[in-house]
């Protein structure tokens, strides 16, 4: 006992001092002059370059022209009698919230009336506001609480919002910069979780304490109805409400994947009895839940990733004969859902390939059709007003396909054609694929390869090949305008890596890469940048990578394990530094994901990738850019700063930095902004990979 003791002591001496030896940790002071003054010198550096290539500019223009083109599509969500669309162009840079009817909006050039014009609030109130929604009053949509973020953190203020009168409520519902949820719980009252003090965020970040708060009253004297643990993620309250349904539910978070869910009926909460890993949804008089681990009830399992329908008041009575909507198979997952007033449409991959099916609840039984859409690409759909119609939007996009956007009906395959993004680059001459690349352990894994017809397997085409591998975000095909002007129209191969911690075949694809099990996706993509040099598509010296936030620490970790195999690196909004992450800003919410540095067994697997711990001397690294936001308060900036300085006084070479000092996590607050941000990195990937 006394050797484990010892060792365990030990360990804990280690960590302490490998903390305490961070010579850049100083950087981690987001807005201090003396790291101000270091962004600033990176930034002139690496703006010094690459704006001297000839192609920046043009780009630039290029990308800019795009983001502001007002042949894009117009997507909208109905509330009331509108059709609300928020929108950003050349003349209205930072957006304007606006509305119209549907018959105007199925025109060419729908009449639009403005409700909220962001530009002139920010020009009125000397605030550079970033629009971040509003949550709107059902059903009458007479009043929304309207967030706004300074340079596009994720800490919002929010303020009540008349919709008839288009004007901010004088004396209504506000709040200060916090990162807040809120949501109506009737007309003179919401449900707030925000920073309300002393011991009133958990150790994310985030809310751990819900109130209910009373119009004209302070906010100092909103009740309390609940409250999590400081080790929590995030505590939220919201209001489930449709036509004879209403339904108060209080989430607690109690890690990123596990939740607690309550009902609420006055003071009273019931826990509604589901796994911790499971979510809810409700349709009418049914309960819907996703169950993320197999869940055995009985003499039944229900499988990882099926969605299942039960009447809830005969579940709270303890009944639990389920109907099964969606059970995966190897090849399929579950991808989202929408209700209309009859259907509930369910989205799935097939192969990472959108599929839709409807199902109708009538007479006690549920019956299901398969609905008519493309078989390759990403479809969507969105109910438009529940509460009267199975009216619903139906979109499709693949990588050389514009969005279309549908009018559609449940119950019928017919369609139609509202608006059509126009082609923004000539894809006639390119093709789409879809391969698959062998992981360390056998494991196939599946990628998409956009590429010129004719393509010549010289081992010569600069390649970008972008991941992600986390939190089960799934990557579809989609349309970029973007990429295609920057990269596919200049002869580039673009590819697109399904590896395993994204949700492409369901959670059991997530949780293959969890925690202990990391490397697997690092593997994974190890495994496909392999494959395409084996095909003869490129080679090392023209094999470009790209990836942001977890995205972004993938990149890292390419850069350090196999730092031969690639020629060019953009790393965005990255983490690095895994053994501090769960220090700074959301970090702590993530151990779900990646595990808990603090814990010397979880230390050991994740030091052996973290970036910012592997960084070695005398390393020839491919040339590598990273990108950050100083107003990115998910991840912090601290991580690409302090690995950039790392790397520099080490004598690396081949690294270059820039931040953006507006943005927020998404790395741009404005389209000029977000198309100077694309000039400089695929400036930075041609450069260096022609």
């Amino acid at each position: 006992m006394q050797k484990v003791l010892l060792s365990m002591a030990l360990a804990s001496a280690s960590l302490l001092a490998h903390a305490a030896s961070d010579q850049f940790e100083w950087l981690e002071d987001v807005g201090g002059k003396k790291s101000l003054d270091w962004v600033k010198a990176q930034n002139a550096t690496s703006r010094s370059m690459l704006e001297k290539e000839a192609s920046f500019a043009p780009l630039k223009n290029d990308v800019l022209d795009i983001l502001n083109s007002k042949e894009r599509i117009a997507y909208v969500n109905k509330m009331g009698g509108y059709f609300y669309n928020f929108w950003r162009d050349g003349e209205h840079p930072r957006g304007v919230w606006r509305r119209t009817t549907l018959a105007s909006y199925k025109t060419a050039n729908p009449e639009w009336e403005t409700v909220l014009d962001l530009d002139a609030l920010a020009k009125d109130e000397n605030a550079n506001w970033v629009y971040k929604g509003a949550e709107c009053r059902y059903p009458e949509y007479d009043r929304c609480l309207i967030s706004l973020s300074k340079g596009g953190a994720d800490a919002v203020e929010t303020r009540e919002f008349d919709l008839n009168q288009k004007a901010f409520v004088k004396d209504g519902f506000s709040l200060p910069e916090a990162k807040s949820e809120i949501s109506w719980q009737g007309k003179d009252a919401i449900f707030v979780a925000t920073d309300f003090g002393k011991d009133s965020q958990t150790d994310s970040g985030y809310p751990r304490i819900v109130k209910l708060w009373q119009r004209g009253t302070p906010l100092a004297s909103a009740k309390t109805i609940f409250e999590g643990q400081k080790t929590d993620i995030s505590v939220s309250a919201l209001v489930a409400e449709e036509p004879g349904f209403r339904r108060e539910i209080i989430r607690r978070g109690v890690t990123f994947y596990t939740n607690e869910t309550y009902l609420r009926s006055g003071d009273k909460l019931s826990r509604i009895a589901i796994p911790d890993d499971a979510n809810v949804q409700f349709f009418g008089a049914q309960l819907l839940v996703t169950v993320k681990a197999a869940w055995t009830i009985g003499d039944k399992t229900w499988p990882s990733g099926s969605l299942l329908a039960i009447n809830f008041d005969a579940f709270q009575a303890g009944k639990r004969d389920f109907t099964p909507l969606f059970t995966p198979s190897l090849s399929t997952s579950l991808n989202g859902l929408t209700a209309t007033k009859n259907y509930l449409l369910i989205e799935s991959l097939d192969n990472v390939k959108g599929r839709l099916t409807e199902w109708r609840f009538k007479d006690g039984q549920w019956a299901q059709r398969s609905v008519n859409a493309p078989a390759f690409g990403s479809i969507g759909a969105t109910a438009i007003d529940a509460d009267s119609s199975d009216d619903y939007f139906f979109t499709h996009a693949d990588f050389l396909t514009p969005d279309s956007l549908y009018l559609a009906k449940a119950g019928s395959d017919e369609r139609e054609l509202l608006k059509q993004r126009p082609a923004f680059f000539d894809a006639s001459k390119m093709e789409i694929a879809q391969n698959q690349a062998v992981s360390k352990d056998g494991t196939h894994v599946p990628y998409f390869i956009v590429k010129p017809k004719n393509l010549k397997l010289d081992a010569n085409t600069p390649t970008l090949l972008y991941g992600y591998g986390g939190f089960e975000v799934s990557l579809t095909p989609y349309y970029s305008a973007g990429v295609g002007k920057a990269w596919l129209e200049k002869g580039g191969v673009y590819v697109l890596a399904n590896i395993r911690g994204g949700g492409e075949f369901g959670p059991r694809w997530h949780l293959a890469a969890l925690k202990e099990n990391r490397q697997k996706a690092y593997d994974d993509f190890i495994a496909v940048a392999e494959d395409l040099v084996s095909k003869k598509i490129t080679q090392p010296k023209k094999l470009g990578i790209m990836g942001g936030s977890n995205g972004g620490l993938l990149m890292g970790v390419m850069m350090t394990q196999r730092p031969d195999l690639f020629g060019a690196v953009v790393c965005q909004v990255p983490l690095l530094d895994m053994r501090r992450f769960n220090k700074l800003l959301a970090g702590a919410s993530w151990m779900g994901e990646y595990g808990n540095p603090d814990v010397p067994a979880e230390w050991d697997y994740i030091s052996k990738y973290s970036p910012y711990q592997n960084i070695k001397v005398k390393t020839q690294y491919p040339n590598i850019l990273f990108t950050t936001s100083t107003r990115d308060d998910r991840v912090h900036p601290g991580h690409a700063r302090k690995m950039m300085a790392k790397m520099q006084s080490m004598g690396v070479k081949s690294a270059w930095y820039f931040e953006n000092m507006e943005g927020g996590h998404a790395g741009a607050a404005d389209n000029k902004q977000k198309a100077d941000m694309t000039a400089l990195e695929y400036s930075f990937l041609w450069k260096m990979l022609k």
